[in-house]
């Protein structure tokens, strides 16, 4: 575990955490009135690190605060998920997807230990940021069958989030064999979005100095072809891993854009 104190966010340094070899997730509950609504939290941080507090405590603070318990998933990285070849020139999957492996897994585990955790199992979404929000695609589109061998009952239950939010996504705008850029989605979401793919949230600034524009936009445009309901949210100015810290920039008030957007598809009611 790193403190990041060179390149600050808001002012503040964040955690990085390298070389995850087993993953885990934490639950973070809420202290106060409880929706029953639970979010698993996948941070950022190109499927080499993990920016733990910056898009992981910090996410888990702001749910529990509205009454949602978060869930911390702690994933496997580095090069668990497409990463850019220097001999193709381009992002490639890997040949053993293990964050995706791992947040699967727990989505199933989150499911069979619902009563335990005080959430409805019916109302489990997934809250990804850079990787994070490849990540969150990903098992969006990959929950008919497990990648990985039954451990126990738990790989019975369905994987599916019952919904899905994406902060500036990276690893989705797909690349030609010859690594020039097309305005195409990553071909291995586009081929499993159907409309079965859980209603989406995006938010992403046309700044993003690390992650393009293009890689919220064809997911959102492969969204509505598939008749998913979709909301994309499209910033001038925000750059890239602010997380939920605030600035004077609009980008930065997307939490309550975001809980608006819960309430439209019935995930939280009007009491809370």
């Amino acid at each position: 575990m790193v403190v990041e104190t060179k390149n600050l966010i808001a002012g503040k340094p964040f955690i990085w955490v390298e070389n995850v070899s087993r993953s885990t997730f934490t639950v973070y509950s809420p202290q106060g009135p409880n929706t029953g609504v639970a979010v698993l939290v996948l941070p950022g941080g190109g499927y080499q690190g993990l920016a733990m507090d910056l898009e992981g405590t910090e996410v888990c603070e702001w749910l529990n605060a509205h009454g949602i318990t978060g869930v911390l998933l702690k994933y496997r990285v580095p090069h668990s998920g497409p990463y850019w070849d220097p001999k193709l020139k381009r992002e490639v999957e890997p040949s053993a997807p293990l964050a995706l492996e791992d947040a699967q897994r727990a989505m199933g585990l989150l499911r069979s230990r619902a009563a335990e955790y005080q959430i409805d199992p019916h109302r489990i979404g997934v809250l990804g940021f850079s990787a994070g929000g490849h990540l969150s695609a990903a098992i969006s589109t990959h929950f008919e069958k497990r990648l990985y061998k039954a451990i126990d009952a738990a790989d019975a239950i369905s994987c599916r989030p019952d919904f899905s939010v994406a902060i500036y996504p990276g690893h989705l705008w797909g690349w030609t064999p010859h690594g020039n850029p097309n305005f195409d989605l990553n071909s291995d979401i586009a081929k499993n979005i159907t409309n079965q793919t859980p209603p989406t949230f995006l938010v992403q600034a046309e700044d993003d100095n690390v992650d393009s524009v293009n890689d919220s936009l064809v997911y959102y445009i492969a969204l509505k072809n598939a008749k998913v309901p979709a909301e994309m949210h499209l910033y001038a100015e925000g750059r890239h891993a602010f997380g939920l810290r605030h600035t004077n920039l609009a980008i930065t008030d997307w939490p309550n854009i975001m809980e608006v957007w819960l309430r439209s598809i019935r995930m939280l009611s009007s009491e809370f």
